[in-house]
């Protein structure tokens, strides 16, 4: 019933992915959401998710950012990270996630996605057929609209958590 929306892979932090694992793996590609998936809600960048983005291109990833923030939020991320992004995505509308391995020049099986929700990123992500990891918010600030999907996305992790369980 709710397995349309669980991620591939959640993890506590996009800072614990094993990225060079995924290099390995022949993934090239990565999209990222911004809020509370590489800084709390409407923070810029910081030094962390900087040194992030420089060893993701270091190993070699092409990267892009993917929000449905407007452009002045995704630029000012963007500011030092200096990578694509998109902004007004429409997650989880396949369109932009297909644009964005566009601009990347990746495909659906060399691509990652990772993001904070379920409904948005995630469901978006599998929608489109890329692989996906979906990371525990950063902070708990955010705007009203995602704290009442944060209900519904409990239910949804406590159904992909039970099945987890079963699989071990």
């Amino acid at each position: 019933m709710f397995e349309m929306f669980f991620p591939d892979h959640y993890v506590a932090s996009t800072y614990v992915i094993d990225f060079e694992k995924l290099y390995k793996n022949g993934y090239r590609g990565i999209i990222f959401d911004i809020d509370n998936t590489l800084v709390p809600h409407g923070d810029p960048s910081d030094e962390r998710a900087e040194a992030l983005f420089l060893r993701l291109k270091a190993l070699g990833f092409q990267t892009c950012l993917l929000s449905n923030n407007g452009e002045e939020r995704v630029k000012l991320f963007n500011q030092k990270v200096q990578t694509n992004y998109i902004y007004d995505a429409h997650k989880p509308s396949r369109k932009n996630y297909r644009e964005a391995m566009k601009r990347m020049g990746t495909s659906r099986e060399t691509t990652v996605f990772v993001g904070d929700q379920l409904f948005t990123d995630v469901w978006g992500a599998r929608r489109t057929g890329i692989h996906n990891f979906l990371v525990k918010p950063i902070h708990p600030r955010e705007e009203i609209q995602i704290i009442l999907k944060r209900y519904l996305e409990k239910i949804v992790l406590y159904f992909y958590k039970k099945k987890q369980r079963k699989l071990k």
